[in-house]
C-alpha cells in the first residue's frame, strides 16, 4: 500500500513547472533533500487513528521541489523517512524557499514508535509516538 502511495505521488509530480506560465519543465533528476525539522502535534495517539506528521525542507531555487518520501518499516515499531526532491532545468526563480510536506501515520498496533528523519550525512532527527 505504501509503495502504491509513493508511486501515485511520483506520478502526480511527474510534470512540473518552475514559473507561472504554461511552459512545463522536464524533471532532470531526483536527489535526497535533508529534512530540516519535523512537527508532530500529538506524541500520544490511539490505534487506528490518523495523524499527519509534517516535515520541512529548504530548497535553493524554484527549479527544485518536493518529490516524495522513502518510508521504510525497519521493524514493527521503527520507521526511517528520507525526503527526495526533483530538479528541473530552465528559467527559475533563484530564491531559497521552505516547503512543508506530510506523512499520514495510522498505527495498527500499540507500542512506542520511533521515527528517524534523514537530516543530511549520517544525521537523523528522531521522534517518538506512543500508541495506546
Amino acid at each position: 500500500m505504501k509503495k502504491l502511495l509513493f508511486f501515485v505521488l511520483i506520478l502526480g509530480l511527474s510534470i512540473t513547472s518552475c514559473d507561472d506560465d504554461d511552459d512545463y519543465q522536464t524533471i532532470e533528476s531526483i536527489d535526497k533533500i535533508k529534512i530540516d525539522s519535523v512537527k508532530i502535534v500529538n506524541d500520544t495517539m490511539d490505534v487506528f487513528s490518523i495523524q499527519s506528521i509534517k516535515t520541512y525542507s529548504t530548497f535553493p531555487s524554484h527549479c527544485e521541489g518536493f518529490y516524495g518520501y522513502d518510508y521504510v518499516h525497519n521493524d514493527n515499531l521503527t520507521r526511517t523517512v528520507t525526503a527526495y526532491k526533483y530538479i528541473t532545468s530552465g528559467p527559475c526563480t533563484q530564491a531559497t524557499y521552505t516547503s512543508a510536506n506530510q506523512i499520514n501515520f495510522s498505527p495498527r498496533k500499540t507500542g512506542i514508535y520511533t521515527f528517524k528523519f534523514w537530516n543530511g550525512g549520517n544525521n537523523w532527527i528522531t521522534k517518538t509516538i506512543v500508541v495506546e
